[in-house]
């Protein structure tokens, strides 16, 4: 967040110029560092707030309606966006956000942390009735679930991002409920099968799949290959060290989402690959952690949590990164906790807070079949034998 924060400083007056000069606008040069600022003070309170103060039991106890206002809200947008109502924000043709006057925040947010709650409680109820595996008990309500919600992502919202969030969630997750690995299989490949139908149907989505192809086989740039092309033109001219905060040349308007999914790039230019290895290694720690949790969570539903924590994160990651680098088409998906954006950042710190009140209770060697929930207190750990803060 520090690291984000000191690089977004340094793009604001660039990215409030460009957006003054090219769209006549009146933005402050400070504008989006304060924007930014904001956003890091209030994902650290949420940050606290799920690691102190608000009991899991508590917020697992709320996974049902949390899901339903999160779906309730992404069906709301679609509907005000269809209504061209001003409450709903649209940029490029997509509405993904509610406007609120000088607040706007993106409900698929919402909705990535409410299915981790609601699957890391919905795979624990069905493996202790014996329906994992199902059609009727398990598959049908969990296809029901995530076709819903990827409709209403990717489809209403043209958020194909958010949707890859969203399938990494339901897979890593799924990965350990206990399912057969047959059935798991099947529906990984159809899965696969409809991804590949929605993008090959969307001729903006194909557009960006040609821009990638071109850009593997060194054919000559293009309007399609012009984001990724700017995008690695900022990573190869920061070369080993950088060309410093403040100097860099892409974020004066030539690097589309400079502050936003290509922040990764401007970042290369900046800091070079020093910086770009210190940034992947600091997420490779979290996550590698997260997985350290979840390996020493006792509580079935906890370490379905964590998991998906870590599947949401590492999705995003990975997916943002490779974007960035031309291994995978372009694609609108944020870097948690660096990209500039409120919304994003608030609920992925929340959800990182809650992994970090787990590894509080974690064991060293717990009994696998022992359920600690009810010595379990947000209040400390309690220090007994066997037992550490992982």
């Amino acid at each position: 967040m520090a690291l984000g924060l000191v690089v977004i400083y340094a793009l604001s007056p660039l990215r409030a110029n460009v957006l003054n000069n090219a769209y006549g606008g009146n933005y402050d040069p400070n504008y989006f560092f304060l924007g930014q600022l904001r956003s890091v003070v209030l994902s650290l309170i949420v940050f606290f707030l799920a690691f102190k103060v608000i009991p899991i039991k508590t917020v697992q106890k709320f996974a049902k309606p949390l899901l339903i206002v999160a779906l309730s809200l992404s069906v709301l947008l679609w509907i005000l966006a269809k209504s061209g109502s001003s409450l709903a924000k649209c940029e490029l043709g997509e509405c993904r956000w509610f406007n609120l006057g000088g607040f706007s925040f993106q409900p698929a947010e919402i909705l990535k942390i409410a299915i981790v709650i609601y699957l890391a409680d919905f795979f624990t109820r069905k493996k202790k009735e014996g329906a994992i595996g199902d059609l009727k008990e398990f598959w049908l309500p969990l296809l029901f679930i995530s076709g819903l919600s990827l409709l209403l992502v990717v489809v209403a919202q043209g958020d194909l991002g958010t949707g890859v969030a969203l399938v990494a969630i339901v897979f890593g997750m799924l990965l350990i409920s206990g399912v057969p690995m047959k059935q798991y299989l099947i529906f990984l490949v159809a899965t696969v099968v409809v991804a590949v139908g929605l993008v090959a149907t969307s001729a903006h989505r194909m557009k960006r799949v040609d821009a990638w192809i071109a850009t593997l086989t060194g054919s000559e740039s293009s309007d399609s290959t012009y984001h990724i092309d700017n995008a690695m033109l900022a990573i190869g001219t920061g070369g080993f060290t950088g060309v410093g905060i403040g100097n860099s040349v892409q974020a004066t308007g030539y690097l589309p989402e400079s502050i936003n999914d290509s922040v990764f790039a401007v970042m290369g230019e900046t800091f070079g690959f020093v910086g770009l290895f210190v940034i992947i290694f600091i997420f490779g720690a979290m996550l590698t952690h997260m997985l350290k949790v979840a390996e020493h969570t006792e509580d079935s539903e906890n370490r379905l949590l964590v998991v998906g924590v870590f599947s949401w994160t590492l999705a995003q990651v990975v997916v943002n990164i490779a974007a960035m680098t031309g291994l995978v088409p372009v694609t609108g998906i944020t870097l948690p906790l660096l990209s500039y954006g409120g919304t994003s950042m608030l609920f992925i710190s929340f959800a990182i807070g809650l992994v970090l009140q787990l590894s509080c209770y974690t064991s060293r060697e717990g009994t696998k079949h022992e359920d600690t929930s009810s010595r379990r207190r947000v209040g400390g750990p309690h220090h007994t034998r066997g037992r550490r803060s992982s």
